[in-house]
């Protein structure tokens, strides 16, 4: 098997800037991350081989200077694949999670999101297989779970939980339903 020279040694443990009491993004470049079993990497750049990225128990409420974080911390800033942004003070899916093209793991759960249209802005992101969005205001509105999955039809796994195809099928008949202010269970 070829190893892709693009991703080669980016199998690195997440930058992890966790619990570092982080307000605003920027503030991530003068803490150094927490080290775990394994120990992170860096190139000639002194950037980190590494595709994760962990800002979750902080009190960020913004997420501007996001790409700036991201290719000032990472040597491979387009392959970053997991991003976790729980317990934070987010109010918002901002779209620069979008430009984010690669990402496959999103976590947010445990914020203060409280729109759930504002999902709808991650479509673009064709890689997304888990997205945590539990603890967050949207999680108490009618249909929360169906809407997220219709929204987002490439998702496995929601807030820690698989898609079902039941779920997938459910969620297909419901949103357009409920765009036109009928309920599937009207329909018969």
């Amino acid at each position: 098997m070829c190893e892709d020279p693009q991703t080669k040694n980016m199998d690195g443990p997440p930058v992890d800037l966790s619990f570092h009491d982080i307000t605003f993004l920027t503030g991530a470049l003068s803490k150094k991350p927490r080290i775990g079993r394994r120990p992170l990497k860096m190139n000639s750049e002194e950037k980190y081989l590494s595709r994760c990225l962990r800002l979750n128990n902080n009190s960020i409420f913004n997420l501007g200077g996001l790409q700036y974080i991201v290719n000032s911390l990472l040597a491979q800033p387009s392959m970053l694949g997991w991003l976790d942004l729980s317990f934070n003070e987010i109010s918002c899916i901002d779209p620069v999670l979008c430009e984010l093209h690669e990402l496959r793991v999103l976590y947010l759960h445990g914020n203060g999101i409280w729109m759930l249209s504002d999902v709808d802005k991650l479509r673009t992101l064709q890689h997304l297989r888990t997205i945590t969005l539990h603890g967050n205001d949207i999680e108490k509105q009618k249909n929360y779970r169906s809407s997220v999955i219709f929204a987002l039809p490439q998702l496995k796994t929601l807030d820690f939980s698989v898609v079902t195809p039941a779920e997938r099928r459910l969620a297909n008949i419901w949103r357009p339903c409920s765009n036109r202010g009928k309920t599937p269970w009207s329909l018969g």
